[in-house]
């Protein structure tokens, strides 16, 4: 059928027709549907003429439907049924989040969450384009100020410069120390004995101010001066480095634990008390989105790092 020749029959016209069916007369009908009578026999008239055939024996009591009648139930009842599918699925797709949320990380933070993310997002908000981005703590600060990201994992630590900031904390994770193998000791160190040892840390080795300030924290609160001959963001260096002896590896747990630990022995720092509290970042002079709650509410939901005893 052609969309112009449509217009000749109405939906109303259907409805009441079935219903008739369905209750087993005119007036079941008006009643099931709230409308009076003659308006249903109206209706079913209408689809008579519209059709050029009778639908139902009205000699009957109950009436009755035609052979013409049986033909077209099904027909009656398929297009009823299609039509409420579609206002199903239109109710669906309005309901269905959908957007782009862009989620920045830092290293070890990234390859925890990434997975679990991508994987979530995609079978829960599958209208959700979640965009990841990876950047050093400084980094995503700025990118969180640009609008370059909506959504930023990343230390409490250095404080945002911006008041526009607002946080959620997701984990904390202590410091550790990283020695070769064979120089594993039997127990936790103490941050006076890695004080004496040349030590690798993470931050930028230019002297931009980039530094790992849970670990000058931890040192400073003890008292302590360390002797730092190197920093990296990259937490394999810094293992390459601890794994020839080269100097003594603090860095944050789960660097390591995402990392390749070949070679290299995780030790514990036993009064290291101000590990690194790691939150989720969004500015607060933004819009929220119900894909950014979405996000919000994975991360929320995302297994915590396991750093052991």
């Amino acid at each position: 059928m052609k969309a112009a020749e449509a217009y000749r029959f109405r939906l109303d016209w259907f409805i009441s027709f079935v219903s008739v069916v369905e209750h087993g007369g005119f007036s079941a009908a008006a009643h099931a549907l709230y409308r009076s009578q003659s308006r249903i026999s109206t209706h079913v008239a209408e689809l008579e003429r519209a059709l050029g055939v009778r639908l139902f024996d009205r000699a009957c009591t109950p009436v009755e439907l035609t052979a013409e009648g049986r033909e077209l139930l099904p027909h009656a009842r398929g297009m009823l049924q299609h039509l409420q599918a579609a206002s199903d699925n239109a109710s669906r797709a309005a309901q269905r989040v959908c957007g782009k949320v862009r989620l920045g990380a830092y290293p070890s933070a990234a390859a925890h969450l990434f997975p679990f993310l991508l994987e979530q997002s995609a079978l829960r908000y599958p209208g959700v384009e979640l965009v990841l981005w990876e950047g050093t703590t400084l980094e995503l600060e700025a990118a969180l100020l640009s609008g370059d990201v909506d959504l930023a994992v990343r230390p409490v630590l250095p404080a945002p410069t911006s008041d526009a900031f607002t946080c959620r904390t997701l984990w904390q994770e202590p410091l550790v120390a990283v020695v070769p193998d064979e120089e594993a000791p039997a127990g936790p160190l103490r941050l006076a004995e890695l004080a004496c040892r040349q030590l690798i840390t993470v931050g930028d080795n230019t002297g931009r101010g980039n530094d790992n300030v849970e670990t000058a924290m931890a040192f400073e609160q003890a008292g302590l001066v360390p002797d730092v001959v190197f920093r990296t963001n990259q937490p394999q260096t810094l293992i390459a480095l601890a794994r020839r002896g080269i100097a003594v590896g603090v860095t944050n747990a789960l660097a390591m634990l995402m990392a390749n630990t070949e070679g290299v022995h995780v030790v514990p720092i036993a009064d290291a008390v101000r590990g690194r509290e790691v939150a989720l970042w969004w500015r607060t002079d933004r819009t929220p989105t119900r894909a950014k709650e979405a996000v919000h509410a994975l991360l929320a939901e995302a297994p915590l790092p396991a750093f052991g005893s």
